[in-house]
């Protein structure tokens, strides 16, 4: 039979990485107790350690959203050029302006 694999909640890696890092238990009895493999549970201590700096500080949050951001004033750049461009193009032809 196959077996499938487990997704694990952000909240849960959490709880175990934190739980590993107080030390009040092994690594094996952590392991034993969430029932997930020892060296799932040294993985998520080091991700935590590694990324905890980003918790207090701007940089984790403005390069996720950076490229979104720019992505976003291009786009309002380009509709502004659009609107220019019709309503100008309206004025030329006689027809009724675009902008009331």
């Amino acid at each position: 039979m196959k077996k499938t694999r487990r997704n694990h909640s952000a909240a849960f890696k959490a709880k175990v990485a934190l739980a590993a890092i107080a030390g009040e238990k092994t690594v094996a009895e952590l392991s034993q107790h969430y029932q997930v493999h020892p060296n799932q549970v040294s993985a998520w201590k080091a991700r935590l350690v590694e990324r905890a700096a980003q918790v207090f500080g701007a940089e984790a949050i403005e390069p996720e959203l950076t490229p979104i951001v720019k992505e976003l004033h291009a786009k309002i750049g380009q509709l502004a050029m659009e609107n220019d461009f019709l309503s100008g193009a309206l004025g030329k032809a006689g027809m009724l302006s675009a902008r009331k």
